[in-house]
C-alpha cells in the first residue's frame, strides 16, 4: 500500500470538525450535562490559582488560548479529551463547577496577573471585588475554538488523539494513563486509586514524594496486575513496556466488572497483606546477607510480586518462610541475571515474571 493509500485510508477512521464556541453556550452545556469534563481528573490535574488567574486574563485581553479537544459519543454528548483544567477553571471562576460527588466547589478568587495587577482578589459575583455586569457579558462572549472528533470515528480514536495532545506535557506517563482510563473505566481507575492507597501497599512500598506526586504508586498497583496475568514469551515483550502497559490497560478495562476481569483485587490486598507480615518496608529493599539497605526496588517489585501471586496459597500462612525466600532470591541467578542496570524493561520484565513463578513454588 503506497504512502496516499495509507493516509487516505486511516483518514477514513477520524472524523473531525472545528468551530468557535462562546464561554456563555459552554456553560449552558454544562449545565445540561451535554459535556462531560471528567472532574476525577481533577486527581491528576494540578492547576494553582496563579495559573487559573492567568487563563482568565488571557480570556479578558483575549490572546488566544489552545483549542479543546472533545469527542462526541453516541449519546451525543462530549467528552474532553484535552482541555479539561482550561474548561474546568472557566467553570469554577463562575460558580458552577462539581466535583466528583456533585458538590460545588467554591468559586476561585484571582491573584494579581502580570497584564492585570488588579485582579487581584476579584471573584465572578461573590464578595467586594466582583466583576461587573459588562465584564461578566464579555467574559461569556469571549469565543473558545472546538474540535470535534465525531462518533463515526474509530473506537480508539480519541484514547489515541489524547496520547498524542498530552505527549508533551508535564504530565508523567501513569498521569497520562489515568486520564485514558478515567475515559475508557471509571470504576477501574477508582478501583486502583482505592488499591494503591491501601495500607499494606503503602508500608511495603515506601516512595519518595516526587514518585508519589507522579501517580508511581498507581503505575505500580497496575503493574502487578498485568504480572500476575501475563503469558506472552520469556525473551521480550514486542514493544516498549510503557506502551506494552499502556495498551494491556485498554484492554483490561473492557473486561473490568466482568467474570473474565484480570483485576482481582482480593489476590492484591492478599499478596500486599502477606508480604507486610513478611518483611514490612524491607518488601523489595536489597538483602545483602544481614540487613536490608537503599531504596525501593523495581527490579525486586516486579520478581516478588510476580511469584508471590501465582504461589499465593503456598505462602498465605507462612509470612516467615516467605521472608527467606525473599531475601535468598537477592543472591539468585534467576532474579541477579535478569536485574541490574544493564537489562532494559522490555527484556528484564518478562524474564522475572517467568522465573518468579518457578522460583517462588513451594515445591522448586
Amino acid at each position: 500500500m503506497s504512502l496516499e493509500d495509507q493516509v487516505s485510508e486511516k483518514a477514513k477512521e477520524i472524523h473531525t470538525d472545528g468551530y468557535p464556541m462562546s464561554i456563555g453556550e459552554v456553560i449552558s452545556m454544562y449545565r445540561d450535562s451535554d459535556i462531560d469534563i471528567h472532574p476525577e481528573f481533577q486527581r491528576i490535574f494540578r492547576w494553582n490559582i496563579e495559573q487559573k488567574s492567568r487563563l482568565i486574563e488571557s480570556i479578558l485581553l483575549k490572546i488566544p488560548i489552545p483549542p479543546i479537544f472533545v469527542s462526541q459519543r453516541k449519546d451525543g454528548v462530549w467528552d474532553v479529551i484535552d482541555g479539561v483544567q482550561r474548561l474546568s477553571t472557566i467553570l469554577e471562576f463562575v460558580g458552577i463547577y462539581r466535583d466528583e460527588e456533585r458538590r460545588l466547589r467554591p468559586p476561585s478568587v484571582l491573584e494579581a496577573t502580570e497584564y492585570l495587577p488588579d485582579l487581584e482578589g476579584y471573584t465572578w459575583e461573590v464578595g467586594d471585588r466582583v466583576f461587573s455586569d459588562v465584564m461578566q457579558r464579555d467574559f461569556k462572549r469571549a469565543k473558545i475554538e472546538f474540535r470535534i472528533i465525531a462518533k463515526q470515528s474509530d473506537a480508539n480514536a480519541k484514547y489515541d488523539m489524547f496520547q498524542r495532545l498530552n505527549s508533551g506535557t508535564q504530565l508523567s506517563l501513569q498521569e497520562a494513563r489515568n486520564c485514558l482510563l478515567v475515559m475508557l473505566n471509571v470504576s477501574m481507575f477508582n478501583e486502583l486509586v482505592r488499591l494503591a492507597e491501601t495500607p499494606n501497599f503503602i508500608a511495603t512500598v515506601p516512595l519518595s514524594e516526587a514518585k508519589e506526586s507522579q501517580s508511581y504508586r498507581q503505575e505500580l498497583a497496575l503493574r502487578f496486575f498485568l504480572h500476575a496475568s501475563y503469558h506472552g514469551r520469556r525473551e521480550q515483550l514486542d514493544k516498549e513496556y510503557g506502551d506494552y502497559l499502556t495498551d494491556w490497560m485498554r484492554a483490561a478495562s473492557k473486561t473490568y466488572g466482568t467474570d473474565s476481569s484480570e483485576i482481582d483485587s482480593q489476590k492484591f490486598e492478599e499478596t500486599f497483606s502477606l508480604l507486610d507480615r513478611a518483611l514490612g518496608e524491607d518488601a523489595f529493599r536489597r538483602f545483602d546477607g544481614h540487613r536490608h539497605l537503599g531504596a525501593f526496588s523495581i527490579s525486586s517489585f516486579e520478581f516478588v510480586t510476580a511469584g508471590v501471586v501465582a504461589n499465593l496459597a503456598d505462602w498465605i500462612d507462612d509470612p516467615d518462610g516467605l521472608r527467606d525466600r525473599i531475601r535468598s532470591s537477592w543472591s539468585a541467578p534467576e532474579f541477579r541475571d535478569n536485574s541490574g542496570t544493564g537489562v532494559s524493561p522490555r527484556r528484564r520484565v518478562p524474564r522475572l515474571i517467568t522465573d518468579a513463578r518457578v522460583y517462588f513454588s513451594r515445591s522448586r
